[in-house]
């Protein structure tokens, strides 16, 4: 499989089910389903998911650990955090975020799901272009 930024994990295969949560062409690479689910989820310049809240009535969220490239994470009212290789986010459980590569760089995280009682993801509106051209 094709690797991008020297990440040591697959790129993975075009993520077209979550594409209409996408701005730009994300890939994704299951790398556990067992136990806990494991991604890697790479992102070419200028891609960045929706706004989306991992939700959960206990336990829940996400953790990134980010394996190449550069991006950012953006918690709603917060400004957005830049990350670098061997970075890490946790995310807790129902709090709306999102979070992509910058708009010059490949970007590659795995996301890590936490176990989580009644856990969804809803998916919101996109992260816009005024927004998202802020951060450069």
């Amino acid at each position: 499989m094709k690797k991008k930024n020297s990440n040591v994990f697959p790129l993975g295969e075009k993520n077209d089910a979550f594409a209409q949560y996408f701005i730009g062409q994300s890939y994704l690479h299951m790398l556990s389903t067992q136990q806990i689910s494991i991604a890697n989820v790479t992102f070419e310049p200028g891609c960045r998911n929706n706004w989306h809240i991992h939700k959960a009535s206990q336990g829940g969220g996400q953790i990134l650990l980010v394996t190449a490239g550069r991006g950012y994470y953006q918690e709603w009212g917060q400004p957005a955090r830049e990350l670098n290789p061997g970075d890490v986010v946790n995310i807790p459980a129902n709090v709306k975020h999102w979070h992509g590569a910058a708009p010059d760089s490949w970007f590659s995280h795995l996301a890590v799901e936490v176990p989580a009682e009644n856990g969804s993801n809803e998916w919101l509106e996109p992260v816009s272009s005024e927004e998202y051209q802020k951060l450069r």
